[in-house]
């Protein structure tokens, strides 16, 4: 997998993460939603300063998106993936703010290294 959709993958990662539709991110970061999408697909390539913009708009540091680059596998990746976005979905199911907060909790708690 080249770098630019490794990066791209992350991105997508996180922003569902967060909950975040394409066209608010790239609202968020001054772009169209034509270009987020081709930055999350691996299409165009992310200079420094924009990639700057996404990490501080996502929450995590810059160094995150370049995170077992080297060590990832292409299909791990995209088990990751599948997982994320399943819990980011099943989560928006939740209709109980109480258990959505727990919830929330719970996974900052297990994310603690």
């Amino acid at each position: 997998m080249d770098t630019d959709r490794f990066v791209g993958s992350l991105i997508r990662e996180r922003r569902v993460t967060l909950g975040l539709s394409q066209q608010q991110m790239a609202e968020m970061i001054g772009v169209t939603y034509q270009q987020a999408h081709k930055y999350e697909r691996g299409i165009n390539r992310i200079f420094a300063g924009r990639l700057f913009e996404i990490s501080q708009v996502l929450g995590v540091s810059v160094g995150f998106f370049y995170e077992g680059l080297e060590s990832d596998s292409g299909e791990e990746l995209k088990n990751r993936q599948r997982m994320c976005l399943e819990v980011a979905r099943n989560f928006t199911q939740i209709d109980n703010k109480i258990h959505q907060e727990a919830l929330s909790h719970l996974a900052r708690a297990l994310a603690v290294k």
